[in-house]
């Protein structure tokens, strides 16, 4: 028996980062082979808390197979694997696959083709050697300054680093993909975490200097570009964030909402709304408060303004339009809802797959690389697979 023709990815990686670039990689095709550790598997099986389910969320549509890689037989099997292969994902700390005699060097002599991406809490640098993860990279880079209040960092409400880290090296892993495609050669690809993060404040590094390097108090407290850009609550208790961009924008809106103030030319401006900011919330607040939020949705929606109900993420289980974008898959023993990859092409089917059990496909892909049956039992008593 033969490997699927499709793609193969080796997943040698834990909790987010790696996951999810395998996740993404799964839902494009590709068949994706999760290397697990044997009896105890990727730490997110057995979070609990707040982070329980995280794993059937990251590992959807994947294979699992068990190896000991410490063993010799492990690694004999793990680089039977690379072969064939096309892409390795690992996202274990710092020089673990290296010490493994498993990193890229060594797979590019049994596979010169294999692309290899290696996701670490930093890229090439003096800091390279540091382990890290996506709360700490957050601290360091800014981003949890950004996101909090003054003294008061706070962390994002999901894994952004780990998840930003990942698309930028699926990117890479495309990319690296057409490159062989003209050369036949393989590719090594490093996201850090740090990187990633510094991208998404580079907005917040170049308007520091942009200002003559002055300092940015957080975003929640700095303000934003626009006058009306803020939460207002509705009749019946709920909060809308409503989004005013634009001076025709706020024409309709002004008119729709019957405020006193359409046609002042002191408002005609997002700069002479923003001089007058305060004011003009407070009597937006007042009109807004008298609305009940239906009501003031279709007002919203008909003249084009941007808006927003303020949600819990599990009140989009049943969002009108939300829960179109979800998937069914069973997780120690119910069947809950999960998003699927937010890529709508007519190339693309997101797997439905379960989350695999731990080392459930071990045998199948064995058998599939021609080890017989009694082969497969002497490696499972040896604590091997």
């Amino acid at each position: 028996m033969v490997l699927e023709r499709r793609p193969i990815v080796l997943e040698v990686g834990q909790i987010v980062a790696g996951p999810t670039a395998g996740l993404i990689l799964a839902d494009l095709g590709f068949n994706v082979i999760k290397v697990e550790q044997p009896g105890r598997g990727d730490i997110a099986r057995y979070f609990t808390g707040p982070s329980k389910g995280n794993f059937a969320f990251f590992n959807r549509g994947k294979r699992s197979i068990t190896l000991n890689l410490k063993y010799e037989e492990g690694r004999e099997i793990f680089l039977k694997l690379v072969a064939r292969a096309d892409v390795v994902i690992d996202n274990l700390g710092y020089g673990t696959m290296d010490r493994l005699g498993l990193g890229y060097q060594d797979l590019v002599g049994v596979n010169p083709s294999i692309i290899y991406l290696s996701i670490k809490g930093y890229g090439k640098g003096p800091y390279e050697d540091r382990n890290a993860l996506d709360y700490p990279i957050e601290v360091e880079t800014g981003v949890a300054y950004m996101n909090g209040l003054t003294g008061r960092p706070m962390r994002l409400g999901a894994s952004i680093i780990d998840m930003t880290a990942a698309m930028l090296g699926v990117i890479g892993v495309l990319h690296a993909l057409m490159e062989r495609e003209r050369t036949g050669k393989g590719a090594f690809i490093r996201v850090g975490l740090f990187e990633a993060a510094m991208f998404l404040m580079g907005q917040h590094i170049a308007a520091y200097q942009a200002r003559g390097n002055a300092p940015l108090r957080p975003m929640n407290e700095e303000g934003f570009a626009w006058a009306i850009y803020d939460f207002f609550e509705t009749a019946d208790g709920r909060r809308v964030f409503i989004a005013v961009t634009t001076d025709s924008q706020w024409v309709k809106f002004c008119e729709a909402l019957k405020l006193p103030i359409c046609g002042s030319p002191e408002y005609a401006t997002n700069e002479g709304r923003y001089e007058h900011r305060n004011e003009l919330i407070q009597m937006i607040s007042r009109v807004i408060s008298q609305f009940n939020s239906q009501d003031l949705i279709k007002i919203l929606r008909s003249n084009g303004i941007s808006y927003a109900v303020l949600n819990t993420p599990w009140d989009l289980l049943t969002d009108e339009h939300a829960k179109g974008k979800m998937m069914s898959v069973r997780y120690e023993g119910r069947e809950i809802a999960i998003p699927y990859t937010p890529i709508e092409s007519t190339l693309i089917k997101p797997s439905s797959e379960d989350p695999p059990a731990l080392g459930e496909d071990t045998e199948a892909i064995l058998l599939e690389l021609g080890y017989s049956i009694n082969e497969i039992e002497s490696l499972r008593r040896r604590g091997v697979i």
